[in-house]
């Protein structure tokens, strides 16, 4: 297994916090208004910080072209303080104010007036005309500057804009955007017409939600934080209730055992899944749980289907419940289930359990009255879907790990929907609820029932795989079993099989990874982790410069 050394780990280890856009105004404001320190000066921070990222990761030769495209607001503001930096690098600027001169308040009217009296070439193009007459600086150029929107913006580019980010993106320059990719929604991560594509976005104060999930993710290129000097007094008043999840958030649960430890400390799942033609779900789920870590794992499984269990699972117990006429659990196995859950730690239910509507019923009453930590993956959340109410009436502490299809039908919404707003509908989910919910796909959010946030970033198109899913279930099982708080058993299994793909797919690309394949290399990446090794070449994201 590849590792690196401790200054990368090091770099890792504490959480990365996120903001909405109205947070990050909110702060700037405090900042100024409160504290005191003028706006300028923020101004001033961010853009000098912006103009050392580009230097520094482009370290483009003297006399190099720089076209900087400036909007109107503080966003416009900031490209102008920082064509000063470059210009005083040793490169070419030329800054095209997308705005009527007029137009332009505050502190981005002051470092606009100093640009144009030290003689920098300053074009006013407001509109498509003279547009046309200065759009040959795309092709001219070596390096294109976004400075035209920003943070703020909550509706579709159209017209004059829309036009000159599609002729930018499709100019072939390397593209650094200020802050946010212009026509990116800040806190969604969608994209509002069209956006700019970057290949650096360098972003103040904190980093944005929407820079973190996709599509948004796909166009930031390389994310750099800047400290434009925020406060810690004025940054502390607003909860930290979003974070990207780091090696550091789990490395300490991951820690080892005592030496006088045996299976019985370990907890005890009880899997409820399987049904005619899905028994993998039911052996990749309850492997999955092993492999976090579970000391016993009994798989409740339809009596027909025992006999296959017992010889795919030789390392968990087996028993046979009573079933359907096609194979599924019944309504008759209910007493049986409970007194199964005697003397175990936590529950999984769901992976291959069928829609049968029998299952379907005996599933609603299980999540109603289980007294014990639970997660419901699959046929268990479809069975929900008729009712979500029945989680408020649940006993236990309740981990669901819905698809985008499945939360739109636990929603009921549609899947456009849930993708349009991934975040938004994981925390309303979960606080009407009152359960952690894993909302999977690329940049799967963990959602707590206060509001709480965790995105992680692990993970590629190799778990577009069957059974992927049920390895999933069976590792946050696992954890809850040992005795895991719901979120920290989430976000420890969303990180751990997320990068089990990661590392697979360095090896083997991102086609052909199968589930059990990534049952083979979490022991030993959660060993690695635990001892602040980082397992892949590269980090995820680089949070800060300087």
């Amino acid at each position: 297994m590849k590792v690196v050394t401790a200054w990368l780990w090091w770099s890792l280890r504490e959480t990365m916090r996120l903001v909405k856009a109205s947070e990050m105004q909110e702060m700037d404001r405090l900042t100024i208004e409160e504290i005191g320190i003028p706006g300028a000066v923020l101004m001033e921070n961010a853009a000098r910080g912006a103009g050392s990222v580009f230097l520094a990761h482009f370290a483009p030769p003297p006399g190099s072209r720089v076209l900087l495209l400036c909007g109107r607001g503080n966003n416009g503001g900031d490209g102008y303080v920082m064509a000063r930096v470059l210009h005083k690098a040793g490169l070419k600027v030329t800054v095209l104010v997308l705005a009527e001169f007029s137009k332009i308040a505050g502190d981005a009217l002051g470092n606009l007036h100093t640009l144009r009296r030290m003689g920098l070439d300053v074009l006013e193009v407001p509109s498509e005309e003279p547009w046309k007459k200065q759009r040959r600086l795309l092709k001219d150029c070596d390096f294109i500057i976004d400075g035209l929107l920003g943070t703020g913006l909550n509706s579709p580019v159209r017209g004059f804009y829309a036009r000159v980010i599609n002729e930018l993106n499709q100019a072939g320059k390397p593209v650094t955007a200020i802050d946010m990719p212009s026509g990116l929604h800040a806190d969604t991560g969608q994209i509002m017409g069209v956006a700019v594509r970057a290949d650096l976005t360098v972003t103040f104060g904190f980093p944005k939600l929407g820079q973190l999930v996709f599509p948004g993710a796909g166009l930031v290129g390389r994310l750099v934080r800047i400290d434009i000097g925020i406060p810690d007094e004025v940054s502390g008043r607003f909860p930290a209730r979003y974070g990207m999840i780091e090696a550091g958030d789990i490395q300490g649960l991951l820690a080892p055992d005592e030496p006088d430890i045996h299976k019985g400390n370990r907890g005890h799942l009880l899997v409820l899944a399987g049904s005619t033609g899905k028994t993998g779900a039911a052996t990749l789920a309850s492997l999955g749980a092993l492999r976090a870590g579970a000391g016993l794992v009994t798989l409740g499984i339809p009596r027909s289907l025992n006999p296959i269990l017992e010889n795919k699972l030789t390392e968990a117990m087996t028993f046979p419940l009573p079933e359907t006429a096609e194979s599924s659990l019944s309504m008759e196995a209910e007493k049986e289930i409970f007194h199964l859950m005697k003397g175990k730690t936590a529950v999984a239910i769901g992976p291959g359990l069928s829609t049968h509507g029998e299952t379907g019923s005996l599933v609603r009453r299980i999540v109603a009255k289980c007294p014990l930590p639970m997660v419901i993956d699959a046929d268990g959340l479809t069975a929900l879907a008729s009712d979500p109410s029945v989680l408020s009436k649940c006993r236990g502490r309740v981990v669901l790990t819905p698809h985008p299809g499945e939360m739109a039908r636990l929603a009921g919404i549609s899947n456009a929907e849930v993708q349009a707003d991934r975040l938004g509908t994981a925390e309303g989910f979960a606080r009407t609820h009152g359960c952690c919910l894993v909302l999977k796909g690329a940049r799967t959010v963990v959602a707590e029932p206060d509001g709480r946030l965790h995105i992680n970033p692990t993970g590629n198109p190799a778990l577009a795989s069957g059974g992927s899913g049920d390895v999933l279930t069976g590792l946050i099982a696992g954890f809850l079993a040992r005795g895991w708080a719901p979120a920290k058993a989430a976000v420890a299994g969303v990180y751990l099989h997320g990068l089990a793909a990661d590392l697979l797919s360095e090896d083997m690309g991102q086609s052909g990874v199968l589930a059990g394949d990534l049952l083979e290399v979490i022991p030993e990446l959660a060993f690695s982790l635990s001892r602040g090794e980082w397992p892949i070449e590269q980090p995820p994201l680089e949070k800060d410069f300087g």
